[in-house]
């Protein structure tokens, strides 16, 4: 039982640490494409040798927000919007159950527990360890920005 919790939580680190640089690398990557999209001036559409593009609108109906629907709310019902807004804005206590795990001093992660959890994510054996150096390095980078060797997570 011991072991598997040890194993466990080995995984689960290995899985926080590659975590961290493709999380970095996809809100990179989200904010480059609508800058780029944005930038290319297309009016109505493109079509060259090798890419085409195309803009479309159209109007959509989308839900109203919260705090429009509780200001509308209100301009028609003051007196029961002053109360709906008084619960909403009210405070509660809530129980949030956290996980902080991290490594003990002097130990480290192996290769072959971050390709393990390469390997989940669907990359064959071959890629994962392709990727591996390059992942190691941006993972090294990030951290030592960071300055934090004990990670948290919500449980419950």
């Amino acid at each position: 039982m011991e072991q598997e919790i040890e194993n466990g939580l080995l995984e689960l680190i290995a899985t926080e640490r590659i975590y961290i640089p493709i999380s970095s690398m996809d809100g990179k990557l989200k904010k480059q494409r609508s800058k780029m999209a944005e930038s290319l001036a297309i009016d109505k559409g493109y079509s060259g040798d090798r890419a085409y593009a195309r803009i479309e609108q159209e109007d959509t109906m989308k839900a109203r927000g919260m705090s429009e629907a509780v200001k509308l709310f209100e301009s028609q019902y003051p007196r029961h919007g002053k109360i709906l807004k008084g619960m909403i804005e009210e405070k509660r206590a809530e129980r949030e159950v956290t996980m902080y795990f991290g490594m003990n001093p002097d130990c480290r992660l192996t290769e072959s527990d971050y390709l393990g959890v390469m390997t989940n994510l669907g990359f064959s054996p071959a890629t994962a360890q392709r990727l591996y150096p390059e992942l190691m390095d941006i993972s090294r980078k990030l951290s030592k920005k960071r300055q934090q060797n004990e990670r948290s997570i919500l449980i419950g």
